[in-house]
This record gives C-alpha cells, structure tokens and sequence, in this order.
C-alpha cells in the first residue's frame, strides 16, 4: 500500500509539473502576442498620422474662392458654346460674356490670387505720373508651413492656364470660319485672361526675371543636351 500510495504522489508531482510547464508556455505565449500585437498598433498608429498629414496638405483650405475662381471663367465658355441655343440675340450673349469675363478678371486678380497661391500683382503711379507694374510672392513663413495647400495649388493653375488657351482656339476658329462679329468677344476673353496669367507667372518666377531670356536659356540647355547625348550615342 505505502508503495502504491508513492507511486500515486509522484505521478500527481509530475502531472502537476507538466501542468505549470504547460501553463508557463502558454503565458510565454500570450506575453510574445501581446508585445506583436503592441508592435502592430504603433504601425498602424504611424500610418493614420502619415495619411492624416497627407489629407492635411492636400485639403482645399478657401472651398469658396476655389469655386468662383473656376465658375466665372467656365460660364464665359459655356455662354460662348451655347449661346445660339440660350438666346437668339447675339448682343445679350456678348453682353453676358463680356459681364462674366470681366467678374472672372476681377476675382481672379484680386481674391483668388492672393488666397489660393499668396501672389498678386496691381499697377501703381508714382508721384512723377509714372506707370509702375509690381508683382509680389508671399513668403513662406518661419517654421517652414506651405503658403497653399496642393490641392487648391493645382486647381489654381489648371484653370488659369486652360482657359486662355481654349480662347486662343476660339480666336482662330472665329477667324477661319469669318465670324467677324465673334472676333471682339474673343479678343476680350484672350486679352483678360492672358493678362491674369501673365501676371501670376511673373510672379511666380520673379519680377526681375525676364521671361524670354529664361525660355531662350531653356531651350538652349535643351538643345545642348540633345547633342551631348547624340555625340554618347555615336561614340558608343
């Protein structure tokens, strides 16, 4: 019987043994899971902060000069495209486009400009009645934040780059097509226009910088390096 009843208490000691071994490992176990587990929220973490600074500098920050620096300047089309089928009057249709064309100069000029990309440009008289073109850029500030979000960066020049040119076309499809009474619109929607994206590029590359010798200096490296690379090829 005492030989049974030890036998009995060392199978119980080493069952009870493999028990907390077993219990001991699943512990190890679940420590290891948890510290994966901390591991994958600090990434996940990261990620939210890398797309909410993405959504950041991206985010239309004056939604409502993003939309009329577009409106005025696409009704002007669209009043041009249609206006037979608006109205049979071709001088309410000019008055209508000449009205829209002037708003859009206006806006663009003096609103959307300096909110949307921080340039503006105005004339100014001097005492002595002289005529004096300024352009100004603001400057970033000290920590380093953008002047315009991306978003609103974008939405700025593809507008004011796309419409001048499809009045360009307008201007030589009037003329081709000898609608003379249409060449006067035109002219007002390529001379307004243009003249807002003139002033935002000299302000965008400096109003000392002469535009031409920056475009002839362009091509020039162009062309040098064409050949540099003709000369490679021939050599090779």
């Amino acid at each position: 019987m005492t030989t049974r009843d030890g036998r009995d208490s060392r199978e119980g000691l080493a069952q009870e043994g493999d028990v907390a071994g077993d219990g001991s490992e699943a512990a190890l176990t679940m420590l290891r899971q948890d510290s994966n587990d901390d591991t994958e929220d600090v990434s996940l973490f990261d990620a939210d902060e890398e797309v909410s600074t993405r959504s950041k500098k991206s985010k239309i920050r004056h939604p409502v000069a993003s939309f009329f620096h577009l409106f005025f300047r696409v009704s002007a089309i669209a009043v041009y495209l249609l206006c037979e089928l608006i109205s049979s009057s071709f001088i309410a249709c000019m008055v209508s486009i000449i009205l829209l064309l002037s708003c859009d100069f206006w806006t663009v000029k003096n609103v959307t400009g300096r909110l949307m990309v921080g340039l503006r440009w105005w004339n100014q008289v001097d005492d002595d009645g002289k005529s004096h073109w300024v352009f100004e850029a603001r400057k970033a500030s000290a920590q380093g934040k953008k002047v315009s979000s991306e978003a609103e960066s974008r939405i700025f020049w593809l507008g004011l780059i796309t419409c001048p040119v499809i009045w360009v076309i307008f201007a030589f499809s009037a003329l081709f097509s000898f609608k003379v009474k249409w060449l006067a619109v035109v002219t007002m929607g390529v001379v307004l226009q243009g003249a807002n994206l003139y002033g935002y590029i000299k302000c965008k590359v400096g109003r000392r910088t002469n535009l031409t010798s920056m475009a002839t200096s362009y091509l020039g490296r162009q062309f040098l390096r064409q050949t540099v690379v003709k000369d490679d090829q021939a050599a090779s």
